[in-house]
């Protein structure tokens, strides 16, 4: 049976972005800035080449590309693979303050970089590790007198 034009599957956004080219481009811009970034740089090993492949080949599976990640490294497990950094909500902001100046830097058509840094605000806030508790949340503790000395 022949399929109509309304049908049709819609270009991946790795396509659309025009493939690995443009994800080599944007995370290297971001890299760029986490190397000068007081935040961020000391979360990262000297020699950051693996993390931008880890991240380049990720970004490349998720939006429709080759699946080198998965075969290389296994299931993406993104809040597992981050749990060993300490990542708080200043961490977060410096890391979205590159990666949205890498996608504005990149040549994304509007629609495609609002996808973009759709996907990477609410990647960026789930990785969240070590916010302090909120107002209203705090752990409770027992006061002196109701503690138990243990003799």
């Amino acid at each position: 049976m022949a399929s109509s034009a309304g049908d049709a599957i819609p270009e991946s956004v790795y396509r659309q972005l025009g493939g690995t080219d443009y994800f080599n481009a944007l995370v290297a811009r971001f890299y760029e800035g986490v190397a000068g970034d007081p935040v961020l740089r000391p979360l990262y090993p000297e020699d950051m080449t693996d993390a931008e492949t880890n991240l380049r080949d990720f970004l490349v599976q998720y939006w429709g590309g080759p699946d080198d990640y998965s075969r290389r490294r296994g299931h993406p497990m993104l809040r597992a693979r981050h749990l060993p950094f300490s990542i708080g909500r200043q961490e977060r902001d410096a890391w979205m303050h590159h990666m949205a100046a890498a996608v504005r830097s990149s040549g994304a058509p509007a629609e495609l970089a609002a996808e973009l840094l759709d996907y990477f605000e609410r990647a960026a806030t789930h990785l969240l590790n070590a916010e302090p508790p909120r107002p209203g949340h705090l752990p409770i503790v027992p006061a002196p007198s109701e503690q138990r000395a243990d003799n």
